[in-house]
C-alpha cells in the first residue's frame, strides 16, 4: 500500500470517529451510561448489520433506540409486538381500492418501510409474527402478492427482548435471532447512575438529541467500514472461532463444546465478526484488523448463535462462558504462519 493511501485511510478512519463521537455524545444527553451497548448498537448500525438488546423492563432500551433515531435524520418507526399482532401488521397488505379506472390492487406499506425500525418486545409476539422479519432484515425487501417492495436505505432493525424466563414470551426462532449482528445484555445501572437517571427524569425538561448525520452519510460509514482490509490470517482466525463451536462437523473440537454445545454458529457468524471488526479497527484509529478486534466483537456476534445442551444448565454454562472458553484456548496466526502454510499446500 502507498503511503498516500496509507493517508487517504487514516484520514477516512479519523473523520468515522469524529462522526460515531458526535452520534454517541447526542445519545448521551437522554441515555445515562450503557456506554457499551450504545457502541455495540452504533457498530452494528454501521457496519450495516441489525442489533437484538436483551434486558429486563425498565432499563432504558427503548430510550436508546428512540435516542438513536434522533440523533440520526432518518425515518423512524416503532412495532409494539404483542400476542396478537399479525404479519400484514408489520409489513402491509394489498387492498382493493376504487379508482378511475375500476377496483385496483394497491400495497399499503405497513410500519416496516422505515430506515431505522424499533421492534419492541419482539418476543411478546409469536414465531409466525416474528418471521414476517427474516426476509426484511436479510434482503431488504418485502414480498407482497408475488411483488417485491425494497425497503429504504439504509434500513436498521433494531429490537428489544424481554429475557424468555418471563411470562408472555415466545423464544425467537434461530432463523431470526442469526439475523441480528449482535445481541447485546443489558444490565442494571450502577448506583451512581441510577441516581442520575432519577435527577434526570424526575426534574424539569430533559435534553433531547439532535440530529447529526444524515441518510447519505451513514451509508457513505458503511461503505467506508466495509473497505477496511483483512488479512487471510485475521479472516481464518474468526472462521476459527465460528467453527470450533458446530458440534455436528467431524474435525476435533475443543473439550468445552463437546460438553455443553449442542448447536453452533453458522457462515454469518463468521461475516459479522469480521465485518464488525473492521468497524472496531476504525474506532481504534487502525487502518486494518487484527486479531484483537475480532476477539472484542466476539460475545455480542457470537452469543445468540449458540445452543448449549441440558449439562451446561446444570453445570451454570453459558454461552458466554463457551465462547470465553475458546478466545483464550484458540491459536492466533500470524502473517507469517499464513504463509508458511500456503506454500506448503503449494509444495504438496
Amino acid at each position: 500500500m502507498a503511503v498516500t493511501d496509507v493517508a487517504e485511510v487514516e484520514a477516512a478512519a479519523s473523520r468515522f470517529r469524529e462522526d460515531y463521537e458526535r452520534t454517541r455524545n447526542e445519545i448521551r444527553k437522554a441515555v445515562v451510561g450503557h456506554d457499551e451497548i450504545v457502541d455495540g448498537v452504533l457498530v452494528c448500525l454501521f457496519a450495516g448489520g441489525h442489533a437484538l438488546l436483551e434486558g429486563v423492563p425498565g432499563l432504558g432500551k427503548t430510550l436508546l433506540i428512540r435516542s438513536l433515531s434522533e440523533a440520526l435524520e432518518l425515518d423512524f418507526s416503532r412495532i409494539q409486538f404483542t400476542p396478537d399482532l399479525m404479519p400484514a401488521d408489520i409489513t402491509g397488505t394489498t387492498i382493493v381500492v376504487e379508482t378511475e379506472h375500476g377496483r385496483e390492487f394497491q400495497f399499503r406499506r405497513g410500519p416496516l418501510f422505515a430506515q431505522i425500525v424499533l421492534a419492541d418486545e419482539i418476543n411478546r409476539a409469536t414465531p409466525k409474527t416474528q418471521s414476517a422479519l427474516l426476509e426484511a432484515m436479510q434482503e431488504r425487501q418485502v414480498t407482497a402478492g408475488g411483488v417485491r417492495h425494497p425497503l429504504p436505505s439504509p434500513f436498521f432493525v433494531l429490537a428489544t427482548q424481554n429475557p424468555i424466563e418471563q411470562e408472555g414470551t415466545y423464544p425467537l426462532p434461530e432463523a431470526q435471532l442469526d439475523r441480528f449482528m449482535f445481541m447485546v445484555t443489558v444490565t442494571y445501572p450502577d448506583e451512581q447512575q441510577e441516581l442520575e437517571i432519577v435527577q434526570r427524569t424526575t426534574g424539569g425538561t430533559m435534553a433531547e438529541p439532535s440530529p447529526v448525520l444524515t441518510g447519505d452519510e451513514v451509508l457513505a460509514l458503511q461503505r467506508l467500514v466495509r473497505s477496511v482490509p483483512v488479512a487471510d490470517h485475521v479472516a481464518r482466525y474468526a472462521l476459527r472461532i465460528t467453527r470450533a463451536t458446530r458440534v455436528r462437523e467431524p474435525s476435533p473440537k475443543p473439550t468445552i463444546v463437546q460438553q455443553y454445545v449442542s448447536w453452533g454458529a453458522g457462515p454469518r457468524a463468521s461475516q459479522f465478526l469480521v465485518l464488525a471488526a473492521k468497524a472496531t479497527a476504525l474506532l481504534a484509529g487502525d487502518t486494518h484488523v487484527t486479531p484483537e478486534h475480532v476477539k472484542a466483537v466476539a460475545l455480542p456476534v457470537m452469543r445468540h448463535r449458540i445452543i448449549c445442551n441440558f449439562n451446561a444448565e446444570a453445570d451454570g454454562v453459558t454461552p458466554d462462558d463457551v465462547i470465553a472458553s475458546l478466545l483464550e484456548t484458540l491459536p492466533v496466526e500470524s502473517a507469517d504462519d499464513e504463509t508458511s502454510r500456503q506454500m506448503d499446500t503449494v509444495m504438496k
